[in-house]
């Protein structure tokens, strides 16, 4: 039961045998003797990483399979890295009953039987609509791991005070999208001097602070958990500076492009730099650049969202935010890595450690008895972001057409190899 040992990895710098045993890892060191007959695999040098976690992706399956099914969307991320996928819950219908929640597990097993592993993330409002609670406790049954009402806000502090306290019950987490719906409303991106210039409606950063402010009172007076999804700006990280230095139970996530892009990625009207939260200021890139290495935010996440072409080839009022993350977050990453903004141990933490503490997900840290997990990356192959070379159905990606290095070259899961 896939038993091997992976010779010549390069872990932390140095070169490592991996003993892999029926499916978790025996040993890891230097010149390990194996079992005769034991198969072998040569790493060749190549960098070995545990497989990561993508606490926030869109699969869009059911009802949106043109921009991404559950098939393409665990390819996407076997192929970047990613051992365990939380898909959210605007599916078409939503993920707000058992049948949808069987229904993605089903068609995970069925394209991808070893893995990536897919945790559903249930709808926190029936419909996402805000108004009624969804139910969570036939959703968990089902599989779901926690619940959000991603993409769209909870308004009303009453509802999400009682969904909160319902996901606890069930040893749940709610993960928020931060956003006041009021402020700004119908905005196309970012509130600064990139949308005065262009003519654009922009949102405040204050547009996600609030809901952030709102969601830290409430996780302090209930003392319970609170996830916060996709922060994009200083005050934000301001906020939840301030909450972690009082104990308040909330985490919270970013995205690479967060950490590397800026409003300027619109100048020129590009769709595929328009998303949800919008790209912000230098000074935001600054201040999340810093939180990710400090701890304020605990996790990185893609909020992969695929769209079609037809979809965001129109107008920059008109397409619909979102960028793909699952092919390119890995290699986005490890830019972060060899520019000296973030270290390999942060990248492990950002990426595997924290988010598997936060939602309670395996985790492989190559000691004895953990999951035989982890990926092999060239961190200097380079290549061209373009649709032939994603797994993602949709290539609406901001850096499409632009070369990046560092690329997945095999990765298994419980021994079983994947990619």
């Amino acid at each position: 039961m896939n038993s091997f040992i992976l010779r010549n990895a390069r872990l932390q710098g140095e070169l490592v045998d991996v003993l892999v045993d029926a499916g978790r890892i025996a040993a890891t060191g230097h010149s390990l003797a194996a079992p005769e007959g034991l198969p072998e695999e040569n790493a060749g040098g190549l960098t070995l990483l545990p497989s990561l976690v993508d606490c926030h992706a869109h699969l869009r399956e059911p009802g949106q399979e043109y921009k991404e099914d559950i098939a393409s969307g665990l390819a996407a991320a076997a192929h970047g890295g990613f051992g365990s996928v939380m898909c959210m819950g605007n599916t078409k219908p939503v993920n707000d009953t058992a049948a949808v929640t069987r229904l993605m597990l089903e068609a995970a097993a069925r394209s991808w039987p070893d893995g990536p592993r897919l945790y559903p993330v249930g709808a926190a409002t029936i419909n996402l609509e805000g108004t009624q609670l969804a139910p969570m406790a036939e959703l968990a049954e089902a599989g779901c791991i926690a619940f959000s009402n991603d993409g769209k806000a909870v308004d009303q502090a009453e509802i999400f005070r009682r969904c909160v306290e319902y996901a606890a019950d069930l040893d749940r987490l709610i993960i928020d999208h931060c956003e006041d719906s009021s402020l700004a409303k119908g905005w196309i991106m970012n509130e600064g001097g990139v949308s005065g210039r262009l003519g654009l409606k922009g949102q405040p950063d204050v547009g996600e602070a609030v809901q952030v402010a709102r969601d830290i009172l409430l996780a302090d007076y209930l003392n319970l958990p609170i996830h916060l999804a996709h922060i994009s700006c200083r005050r934000s990280v301001e906020l939840i500076a301030w909450a972690k230095s009082r104990n308040v139970p909330v985490t919270a996530e970013t995205c690479p492009h967060y950490l590397l892009l800026t409003e300027e990625a619109l100048k020129d009207y590009s769709s595929n730099a328009k998303m949800s939260p919008p790209l912000r200021s230098a000074d935001d890139v600054a201040a999340l650049r810093a939180a990710v290495r400090d701890g304020t935010i605990d996790c990185l996440a893609t909020d992969h969202a695929p769209h079609a072409d037809h979809e965001k080839e129109t107008a920059l009022n008109e397409s619909p935010n979102g960028i793909t993350g699952l092919d390119t977050a890995l290699a986005l990453t490890w830019s972060l890595v060899r520019e000296g903004a973030i270290s390999q141990e942060d990248l492990v933490r950002l990426w595997l450690a924290n988010p598997a503490k936060i939602f309670k997900l395996p985790v492989n840290t190559f000691a004895p008895g953990d999951p035989a997990d982890f990926i092999l990356f060239d961190p200097d192959q380079a290549w061209v972001v373009s649709p032939q070379n994603l797994r993602s159905k949709s290539a609406n990606s901001p850096w499409l057409g632009g070369e990046l290095r560092g690329r997945v070259r095999a990765h298994w899961l419980n021994g079983a190899r994947i990619v």
